[in-house]
């Protein structure tokens, strides 16, 4: 498949481009459905302003803590920002706690990541995860092992970018690697947790990561929905699958 267009962006995008002011060009024979009656929407989205809210509130303490050690250890901005491919093609700037060196280029991390989707890596310690990132800081290492590099997405989903559960959103890079099943993923609005990360992350293939995404939308149904969150306090806690 050949390179994705990004629509309705203008020249120069940098870090300063607001909420979804681009989308990428998906492939015409691609046909998104809703997945989600309007009664699961309306539940789903509350539970994510509602308990967005509450997590973002309990987890600021922590975020603070996390920012000033990210701050005293390199120079450069605490908050990561990137573009992401949402809910149907649509590009928003994801947040994250900067985990590597200012500026530290994402080439060289390229090649593993099509690999991996096109089944030719090898798990590294386990993980499909490049081991051993020299881009990665000290305090990144602990802040990805713990989950806290994303407690800042807790923003998107409350800005509506995101979800608390669903497949987790791609780089622009990826989807230019994508196949029409995997643009299926795209159906609705990506999540900080999913299926996909309580069932293993890392520790699972490509193909497992879009069969699990694709049975998520559908078999969706509230009570699928809080198992979900409930499994990713234990897959958080055990850091099972983080790399």
């Amino acid at each position: 498949m050949g390179a994705v267009r990004l629509i309705g962006a203008p020249p120069g995008l940098g870090p300063g481009w607001s909420r979804q002011q681009a989308s990428v060009d998906v492939p015409h024979e691609v046909a998104f459905a809703e997945p989600l009656g309007w009664a699961d929407r309306c539940f789903k989205r509350a539970l994510d302003v509602v308990l967005g809210a509450v997590l973002l509130i309990v987890a600021l303490p922590a975020l603070l803590l996390s920012a000033l050690a990210i701050a005293l250890e390199s120079p450069g901005p605490v908050i990561f920002r990137q573009r992401r491919v949402g809910a149907r093609g649509r590009v928003f700037q994801v947040w994250k706690l900067r985990t590597m060196i200012a500026g530290a280029p994402d080439a060289a991390h390229r090649p593993y990541v099509a690999d991996y989707m096109q089944g030719k890596a090898e798990r590294k310690d386990g993980v499909f995860k490049v081991v051993d990132d020299p881009r990665i800081t000290r305090v990144g290492r602990f802040l990805r092992r713990t989950s806290l590099d994303e407690v800042p997405q807790l923003w998107n989903v409350l800005r509506g970018d995101m979800s608390l559960v669903g497949p987790r959103p791609p780089t622009v890079f990826e989807t230019e690697l994508y196949e029409p099943r995997a643009w299926l993923r795209l159906q609705g609005r990506p999540g900080m947790t999913g299926l996909w990360q309580v069932s293993g992350r890392a520790v699972l293939d490509y193909e497992q990561m879009v069969d699990l995404d694709l049975t998520y939308w559908e078999s969706w149904s509230p009570l699928l929905e809080l198992r979900i969150l409930c499994r990713t306090f234990g897959a958080v806690v055990t850091t099972r699958g983080a790399g």
